[in-house]
């Protein structure tokens, strides 16, 4: 399963999130992130794709939660990847859109959860307050309905 991050730094009430651009979840509000690359850390990665979506440094990065996220079409699965899913309280610099990504920020209690993947509705909450979490989430192939899915909080 192919090992990948989402960091969101929170700054003032509000959440740093990318329009993507292209690729899996083009058009969708998703959190800054990306695969990890060989001889990396997540953690590592997590700073690097932030960098390198939006071109600022993310600040006090803490690990919020995982989960292991797949697509069902009835064919093998792909598209398989765990999560490892960041924080971060602030950024050096002045968010910028690149190719991949046009960087936005929404208000923590007004999320537009429409326009983010399914599954953000179930594990982003715990991300806000604090609780550390894991999860398995199932979606169908054009990934717009939530199959099956579970969810820890650990303590």
């Amino acid at each position: 399963m192919q090992e990948a991050t989402l960091c969101h730094p929170i700054v003032d009430g509000e959440l740093l999130f990318i329009r993507k651009q292209r690729g899996l979840g083009a058009g969708k509000l998703v959190g800054p992130g990306g695969k990890v690359e060989a001889g990396e850390t997540p953690i590592e990665a997590a700073r690097r794709e932030v960098r390198e979506e939006v071109r600022v440094d993310p600040t006090g990065v803490e690990k919020a939660g995982e989960f292991a996220f797949h697509f069902r079409d009835g064919e093998p699965d792909d598209d398989s990847m765990y999560v490892h899913v960041f924080a971060a309280d602030g950024v050096d610099g002045e968010p910028q859109a690149t190719p991949e990504a046009v960087p936005e920020w929404h208000a923590a209690d007004d999320l537009p959860y429409e326009e983010m993947w399914i599954d953000d509705r179930i594990w982003l909450p715990h991300l806000l307050e604090g609780e550390p979490f894991t999860g398995t989430f199932v979606l169908s192939a054009d990934g717009e309905s939530l199959l099956y899915y579970e969810m820890r909080l650990d303590p």
